[in-house]
Formats: C-alpha cells, sequence, structure tokens
C-alpha cells in the first residue's frame, strides 16, 4: 500500500519509515528538511516539500494514490513556542488543515498524527490516561490539541478516520545505529547526556534537584522510537476496522529520573558525566509517566525496549557512529 509519511526525514519519521517498508508498504517522504535529514531516508523517495504548500500538495497527491497518511510535521519546541506562537499555530494548524483539505479532495481517509503528552498541561495524577484534563500550559501543546479536535470534526463531517499518538519522551536510535535523535538545538536529556561525555563539553545542567521525587529530580517517562513505530503500524491496522477519531497515549509506563538516566549512561558508556544543577525551569512537572493500558488494549501494542540501559544503548551506538 502506498502511505504518505509527512516529516517522514526527522527523528521518528524515519524510524516508522523503515518499519512501513519492512512490513510490505511503499512510503513516500515529504519533509521541508528544516529538522530532517535527507540521509535517513536514502533508498526511499523523498518529496522536498511543505504542508503550507497547498500547490505542491496537490501536485504530490495527483502523482500517487495514498491509502493512508501519517503526520509527523511540526515545530516542537516548547520555550520557542512561546516566543513565537504564531509560527506553531500556523505550522501545526494551518498546515494540518491544508493536509486534511488535500486528502478529501483526493479520497483519502485515513490519517495517523503524531500528538504529544504536552496536551495534558500540569499533570493532576501520578500515572496519565486518556481521560486526564488537557489543559496545555503553552502554544505547542495548544496547536497539537487544536488538530486533535479539528480531527473529531472531521471524523463526524466527513467520515475521517483517525488516530492521535500521544507520546511521552520518544528516545534511542535504531538497532543498526544507521538513524537516530539528531536535533538542533537539542533539547532532549538523552542525547546531551551523550554529549556531555566527549572530552571538552560542557557539564550536562540539571534543572532542579529538590522536587519531591525519590532523588530530588525530574520524573519521566522514556519509549523507544521503534516501539513508537510499532504503534503506528497498529494503529494504520486499527483504522481498517474502525471508524472515528481515536486516541491512545504512549509511553514506557515507567518513570525515570534525571539522575537515574545519568547513572545508566555511566554504566552504557563507561564515561563519567560531569553535570551542574540549574534552577528549575518554569513550567517543569514533578514527574510526568503514561498509562499506555488504552494501546494495550485496542492496538494490541506492548513496548518491548523498557529498560534505560536499552535506550541509552541504542542512542550511544548511534552517537558513536556519528553518521549525520
Amino acid at each position: 500500500m502506498s502511505v504518505l509519511v509527512c516529516g517522514g526525514a526527522g527523528y521518528i519519521g524515519s524510524h516508522m519509515v523503515r518499519r512501513l517498508q519492512a512490513a510490505g508498504f511503499e512510503p513516500v517522504v515529504l519533509d521541508n528538511l528544516s529538522t530532517g535529514h535527507r540521509q535517513a531516508v536514502a533508498g526511499c523517495e523523498l518529496v522536498v516539500g511543505d504542508l503550507l504548500d497547498t500547490i505542491g500538495l496537490e501536485q504530490l497527491f495527483a502523482e500517487h494514490k495514498f491509502e493512508s497518511v501519517l503526520h509527523f510535521c511540526a515545530k516542537s519546541l516548547v520555550g520557542e513556542s512561546m516566543h513565537e506562537p504564531y509560527a506553531y499555530y500556523h505550522n501545526n494548524v494551518a498546515g494540518t488543515l491544508n493536509l486534511l483539505a488535500v486528502m478529501r479532495s483526493h479520497g483519502t481517509g485515513r490519517l495517523i498524527f503524531s500528538s504529544t503528552a504536552a496536551v495534558y498541561g500540569m499533570p493532576v495524577s501520578e500515572t496519565i490516561d486518556e481521560n486526564h484534563p488537557c489543559e496545555p500550559i503553552n502554544p505547542y501543546g495548544r496547536s497539537k490539541l487544536m488538530v486533535e479536535q479539528i480531527l473529531r470534526d472531521a471524523a463526524r463531517a466527513h467520515g475521517l478516520r483517525s488516530v492521535c499518538l500521544r507520546y511521552f519522551n520518544a528516545a534511542g536510535a535504531s538497532d543498526d545505529a544507521w538513524i537516530g535523535e539528531a536535533h538542533e538545538p537539542e533539547t532532549h536529556l538523552i542525547p546531551n547526556v551523550l554529549r556531555a561525555t566527549e572530552k571538552g563539553a560542557a557539564p550536562l545542567s540539571v534543572f532542579g534537584n529538590d522536587y519531591p521525587t525519590r532523588d530530588g529530580t525530574c520524573v519521566r517517562d522514556y519509549v523507544h522510537v521503534d516501539d513508537l513505530a510499532d504503534a503506528h503500524l497498529a494503529a494504520l491496522g486499527y483504522l481498517e476496522s474502525n471508524a472515528g477519531a481515536h486516541v491512545f497515549n504512549l509511553g514506557n509506563g515507567d518513570g525515570f529520573s534525571v539522575l537515574e538516566v545519568l547513572e545508566s549512561a555511566r554504566e552504557v558508556t563507561g564515561r563519567d558525566i560531569p553535570y551542574v544543577v540549574a534552577p528549575r525551569r518554569e513550567g517543569d512537572p514533578t514527574t510526568l509517566v503514561a498509562s499506555s493500558a488504552k494501546a494495550r488494549e485496542h492496538l494490541g501494542w506492548t513496548p518491548s525496549r523498557t529498560s534505560m540501559q536499552q535506550i541509552i544503548g541504542s542512542a550511544w551506538r548511534w552517537h558513536q557512529a556519528k553518521r549525520f
């Protein structure tokens, strides 16, 4: 089946492309390469384009018969979204509306949407399920929640079938170390921990050590990127027999503190990881851990790479390979 992967040259999208190819799909990647990497989708049809270019979208859909679309395109830096909200709503919301309009005009009726735990805002429980209140505290999270609402309306009005997958902390790299997490600037903990092992690197900043947790640092749920890809493939199958708009959390179900991540990285790399304690960041919740029971029940999805050593080990192999 022909599948369009928007943002397929990015971190999670490129892992998804490989998973689709292994499952017998024929993915076509649309990416503006602002944060994606051409090397990550070598051997796959890559169309350099943008969801904000409606003429280009029309041409792409006219040239292919897509049965489904996987949508990973987004601006996704929380701090940046606070300073540039218009850019986030324009890219994340208006771009998605462009995509949905072209999908409808060409009869493509299935969409898997990359959402985020940021739609929940500040947690009111230690474990978050899909019934947790959605009160995002930044434009990034609000832009994702707006799209989720649009997809519910599209299901009622036009019969669009969709699944929104709310990721917690994506991490790790492919088993063969060919693709991994390569952002500039890098804001995620694990790649920054690995960068701190390099000779001459600045110490890692640990933002706050006075939280009410087991070691005073924030606790987060990390899910391996290949487990995320498996969930997307399961969601495609789910839409074969389930109409409407659906939402699932994707997380490991266990929380790891910042210092626990550092200790696991020391074990994996055999290197010291210098760090300094910095002030808390505004808006950082103490604990964010997912309940993925709904995905397990309805998608048949269970993460298989759940230990921090597994996750960091795969990221470390990619980090050492330095492919791009």
